[in-house]
């Protein structure tokens, strides 16, 4: 088997379970040196157990792969910093970060309390931020030392993100500032040999299974296993990616898809005048095309927005 990470240093956040274990171990199998992370929480992040993350790294390490366990808090500025170093002082380096770690405390808006969004905001969002920050800021001095980078970030947004989805405000809010910071880290970081993308997966997981995606038949559970995410975060972390930056990709069982970026729809020139604007916005929302539903289609149920 062609081995597209071999000798490649990694960091997965989150890795203990579900999606971030196949990453660490789907990586593993092709070379890479991992660093799994994962404070063992629950579903809405309380709780921690050591022992999540090392059953990995023994399961890595039992088919003859390199990992070491990190039980660092992502969202936490020094303990993202003491993962970036531990990565380079154990293996010599760091060529890849995956941001992986997430949380659910889904609400309706009017009933979501202040520490349900602020916990889901800080975990995916600030713990996307922190460990890329630290990451980031170890490649550009590489580069300007006068040393090549090859590197990787790899977020992960979802669906609910970047389509949205009733009950998510918190998490689709979290999800589609992940995708923004994506194209815009992407753009700062290429300069210095670093390449940033994300992921929307679609998978059956411990924060999936209560929303439906595990009562389908054994076919759809199949469809829905965590594994058929991988194989783009793979590919994403290896040299091979080199020439994709700045792009977001939904990944399942079902479909791997590039998501379009926001785009400019129909226009007119601007009024000064208040009472000019209701023709131009019913002119332009007659021309615009409707937005997306979970699966990226446009909406033409009773949930699609009035044309005006």
């Amino acid at each position: 088997m062609t081995k597209l990470c071999d000798g490649r240093v990694v960091i997965i956040t989150g890795a203990g379970r579900g999606i971030g274990r196949e990453h660490a171990v789907m990586l593993a199998e092709h070379g890479a040196k991992v660093v799994v992370n994962d404070l063992g929480g629950e579903v809405d992040g309380s709780g921690g157990d050591p022992s999540t993350a090392q059953q990995v790294v023994d399961e890595i390490r039992s088919r003859g792969g390199e990992a070491i366990v990190n039980g660092d808090d992502v969202s936490s500025w020094d303990g993202s910093k003491r993962m970036v170093d531990m990565a380079i002082e154990t293996f010599g380096g760091l060529d890849a970060v995956i941001n992986n770690a997430g949380i659910l405390r889904d609400r309706m808006l009017a009933n979501m309390t202040e520490d349900e969004w602020d916990a889901v905001i800080r975990v995916h969002l600030k713990g996307t931020f922190a460990p890329s920050r630290h990451a980031a800021a170890y490649w550009r001095e590489r580069a300007n030392a006068g040393e090549s980078n090859d590197a990787r970030i790899i977020n992960t947004s979802s669906v609910s993100g970047i389509y949205g989805n009733p009950g998510q405000t918190n998490y689709g809010a979290a999800k589609a500032g992940i995708a923004a910071f994506t194209i815009i880290a992407a753009q700062e970081l290429h300069r210095y040999g670093v390449t940033v993308n994300a992921v929307a997966p679609a998978a059956l997981t411990r924060m999936t299974e209560n929303l439906g995606m595990g009562r389908g038949s054994e076919e759809e559970r199949t469809q829905m296993h965590p594994r058929w995410v991988s194989p783009i975060v793979v590919w994403l972390a290896s040299p091979e990616s080199a020439p994709v930056t700045g792009r977001v990709f939904e990944a399942s069982g079902r479909v791997l898809a590039v998501a379009n970026q926001w785009h400019r729809g129909p226009q007119v020139d601007p009024v000064d005048d208040p009472t000019e604007v209701g023709p131009l916005v019913r002119k332009l929302m007659s021309e615009a095309r409707p937005n997306s539903d979970m699966n990226g289609a446009p909406v033409t149920g009773p949930g699609r927005p009035a044309p005006y």
